[in-house]
């Protein structure tokens, strides 16, 4: 399956699954990744990390680790 980390600058993706557990997933979600949002990247900083994407309208910056967790088509 595709990561949030695999996609391309200027791709827009859905999400279709959260990995992870705990408080790492909550605070995933709680910055608006959840399940059937779509997801635009903007950037990737030189060295892959961090990733800006724009999310519910808002501009949302995520380490490497966290856009791993995040499964999209």
């Amino acid at each position: 399956m595709k990561t949030l980390r695999d996609v391309k600058i200027g791709d827009t993706v859905t999400v279709v699954k959260l990995n992870g557990q705990g408080a790492v997933k909550r605070r995933i979600m709680d910055m608006g990744v959840t399940k059937g949002v779509q997801i635009y990247v903007r950037k990737v900083a030189p060295l892959g990390d961090p990733i800006e994407v724009t999310v519910r309208g808002y501009e949302l910056s995520l380490r490497k680790e966290d856009a791993e967790m995040v499964e999209v088509e």
